[in-house]
């Protein structure tokens, strides 16, 4: 088993029950990763791991709120700067819907908390090309396999996850 998979079921991130997906989708489970993003040895190793994938990008991007602490961690570990990407213009200061030092061409690689559709990472996606940046692919902590590689791979990006859900409830009884 990796040691992510198993800190993420130790740390209590993995909750059963009937949930609601910010897809809109409902599911026997939750996988909580603000949970896991407040452990500091979660943290770290989801750090070391979307780090890892985003060698060679000149910047990381995050979509707030979850994805922040993500890119922090993964800019710490990989030493590559990173891109807070707002939901929309904050309205007040610089207006803008990213935060941190960039210039249009830079390659950015996007990281997520949790994706299911991949609805929430195509907007960053959306937002940063719009700013003239080249991202090169989607790098999540928990990909659900419920369709975002698909929406990943028609908008030209590459995508990679760090634990499936498969892998994750393996032994789990649903």
């Amino acid at each position: 088993m990796s040691p992510l998979r198993d800190a993420l079921i130790r740390c209590g991130a993995v909750r059963f029950g009937d949930f609601t997906l910010a897809s809109g989708a409902k599911s026997k489970y939750y996988v909580d990763i603000k949970r896991a993003s407040t452990d500091p040895h979660v943290l770290r190793l989801m750090g070391e791991g979307l780090g890892a994938k985003a060698r060679g990008a000149q910047r990381i991007a995050g979509m707030e709120l979850g994805a922040v602490p993500l890119a922090a961690a993964a800019a710490l570990s990989s030493g590559i700067p990173f891109i807070m990407v707002r939901k929309r213009p904050k309205g007040h200061g610089t207006n803008t819907q990213l935060e941190g030092v960039y210039e249009p061409g830079m390659e950015v690689v996007v990281v997520e908390d949790v994706t299911t559709s991949g609805g929430s990472s195509a907007e960053a996606v959306k937002v940063l090309r719009e700013a003239g940046l080249r991202v090169t692919k989607v790098v999540t902590v928990v990909d659900r396999e419920a369709g975002a590689a698909k929406a990943f791979a028609d908008l030209g990006v590459g995508f990679e996850s760090l634990v499936t859900a498969s892998e994750l409830l393996k032994e789990a009884k649903l």
